[in-house]
Parts: structure tokens; C-alpha cells; sequence
């Protein structure tokens, strides 16, 4: 009997829930052909970077609030189940690469853990008291931003690692694709690009999962560029750990100081592959050792450091 009540109750939920609900214009779908199909998919997908624009205040509020926690020595967590947990471990990884940042400094929890990257893991989204013991595990404390993901907005994992982040005044995020939903109503930010049903219905990897990708790549970037991690628009902090990136380290370099090639090479090379200060090098002339402590005093901003030298 409680069974069938938890099974009307989640039936009841889902009704509710916008991106469950059945899309009018993908009805003949399984009629069409392949093109068909896909122009079918692509409109939909129109939908969702004018969905996302509408949320952009609110996620100016989460970056105002990442860039002051990690400026306290805080750090930033993504958490969901499936898709969205993916998509929070994806974002949190490339952040290493891309701004050379700690390992710990952004990290990804899924439920179900590292197997969940994989493999559908069973119930895994329903457990509330593994929300809790995973924020947990990573310490999670006041000086930190908890990032809960769901797409739906109910999953009880997120929903209660969220309500855990709210009780040690940790900053909670929540970005869905519901409003009025548990996780809205549970963060102290909450992000909702409302993008309507999937093309295909409940398939939330599709424009929902979409529309979450694409916030979490303004959260981390726009967090990393007000932290000094960009010049101009370069990636002057990218971490030169492979030979693609060794090349577009050199390439930055160049770019940024309308340098020859060998410039560039050298100045890296002084500066161990760092390419904010070979940049700051050629621009100012300044020895490796000078140019470091210069962008020291202006907290690792490169304009500021150039700027201070003219």
C-alpha cells in the first residue's frame, strides 16, 4: 500500500513538472524521417539560449557569490544525479586545464560516485541521506558554494544536499528547469531557464540538459574571468600540460603581445610555460623574478600589472 501511494505521489510530481509534459509539436515524430527528425530537434533546441538570457541577473547573483567565497579561500561543488551530475563533473574537470586552478578548487559529486559517471546507478537519485553524506565528505563549510543540479528540480539527493549546504550558511545554487519546483524553493540563488517539454518527452539530457551546460559555462567562466584569469579575452592562465595546449599557449602569447613565434617560445620558457608572465615579460621587459612579483601585488591580474608599468 505504500508503495502505491509513493507511486501516485511521483505520478503527481511529474504531471506538475514542465519538462516532463508532452511536447505538442514533436507529435508525429516517430513519422518522420531522419531529417525531419533532427529539424524537428534543432528547433526546439532554438529555445534554449533565449530561456538561459532570461536568467542571466540571477546568474550574476551565483557568480558575484563564487568570486567572493574562493576569494576567502572557499570552494566551488556542482552536485546531481544522472545527466546533471555528468555535466557538473564535466564543468568542474575542465576548469583545471583551462584557468590552471587547484584541483580542489572545483569539484563535481554525482550520486552513486565515480561508477555513476558510467552506469545508471539504481536509486541513486532518490537518496537523501547520501546527498547529505557526500557534501559531507568534502567538507563542505560556510566558505563554500553548493551548486545543486536537477533538471526536473525534485531529486531528493540534490534537494537534500542543498537543505545541508542552507544549515552551515554555505551559499546554495540551484539551477532546474522547473520553477516553484523543491530545489528552487530550497537554494538561496535560484537559476530556472524554463526551455518547455523535450522533443522527445522526459528526455532531459535534450534541451534541459542543454540549458544547464550552458549556465554552468557562464558560472565557472565569468567566476574565473573577475578573477583574474583572462586577459583581454585569452585564457592567459591555461595550464600547458599537453602539446595542443603548449601550442595554444604560444599562440596566446602571441596574441597578446603581437610577438614573433621564437618571442613567444622563449619568453615561455623563462617564465615555465606560464603564459601570463611571458606575457607580462614582453610587454614590460621585466626578468621572470620581477615580473612574478609584480603580478603578485595585483593579485594575479594582468592588465592591472601591465597597466601599473606604464
Amino acid at each position: 500500500m505504500e508503495n502505491i501511494k509513493k507511486t501516485e505521489d511521483l505520478l503527481a510530481q511529474l504531471n506538475s513538472i514542465v519538462s516532463e509534459g508532452r511536447n505538442p509539436d514533436t507529435l508525429d515524430i516517430d513519422l518522420l524521417s531522419s531529417e525531419a527528425i533532427l529539424r524537428k530537434i534543432n528547433h526546439e533546441d532554438a529555445k534554449v539560449a533565449p530561456a538561459v538570457a532570461t536568467e542571466v541577473p540571477q546568474i550574476a547573483q551565483a557568480v558575484d557569490a563564487i568570486v567572493d567565497k574562493l576569494q576567502q579561500g572557499g570552494r566551488l561543488f556542482y552536485i546531481g544525479a544522472g545527466t546533471s551530475g555528468r555535466l557538473g563533473i564535466l564543468d568542474a574537470v575542465e576548469c583545471r586545464p583551462t584557468f590552471s586552478v587547484p584541483d580542489d578548487l572545483v569539484q563535481g559529486i554525482i550520486a552513486g560516485g565515480e561508477q555513476a559517471i558510467q552506469f545508471a546507478v539504481e536509486g541513486a537519485e532518490d537518496d537523501r541521506e547520501a546527498g547529505v553524506a557526500d557534501v559531507q565528505a568534502v567538507n563542505l563549510s560556510a566558505n563554500d558554494v553548493l551548486v545543486g543540479l536537477s533538471a526536473s528540480g525534485r531529486t531528493p539527493y540534490v534537494v537534500a544536499a542543498l537543505e545541508y549546504a542552507n544549515s552551515i550558511k554555505a551559499v546554495s545554487v540551484a539551477v532546474t528547469c522547473n520553477p516553484d519546483s523543491p530545489l528552487m524553493n530550497t537554494a538561496s540563488i535560484g537559476i530556472c531557464p524554463v526551455v518547455g517539454p523535450e522533443a522527445l518527452t522526459g528526455s532531459t539530457r535534450m534541451k534541459s540538459g542543454t540549458a544547464q551546460k550552458l549556465v554552468l559555462n557562464m558560472l565557472s567562466t565569468a567566476s574565473m574571468i573577475r578573477l583574474g584569469k583572462s586577459y583581454e579575452n585569452l585564457m592567459v592562465d591555461v595550464n600547458a600540460s599537453n602539446e595542443k595546449l603548449r601550442a595554444r599557449a604560444i599562440r596566446i602569447v602571441m596574441q597578446a603581445t603581437d610577438c614573433e613565434r621564437e618571442v613567444a617560445e622563449q619568453a615561455l620558457k623563462a617564465a615555465d610555460n606560464r603564459a601570463k608572465l611571458a606575457i607580462l615579460m614582453i610587454l614590460t621587459g621585466l626578468d621572470a623574478t620581477t615580473a612574478e612579483q609584480l603580478l603578485a601585488q595585483q593579485n594575479g591580474f594582468l592588465r592591472a600589472a601591465v597597466e601599473s608599468q606604464l
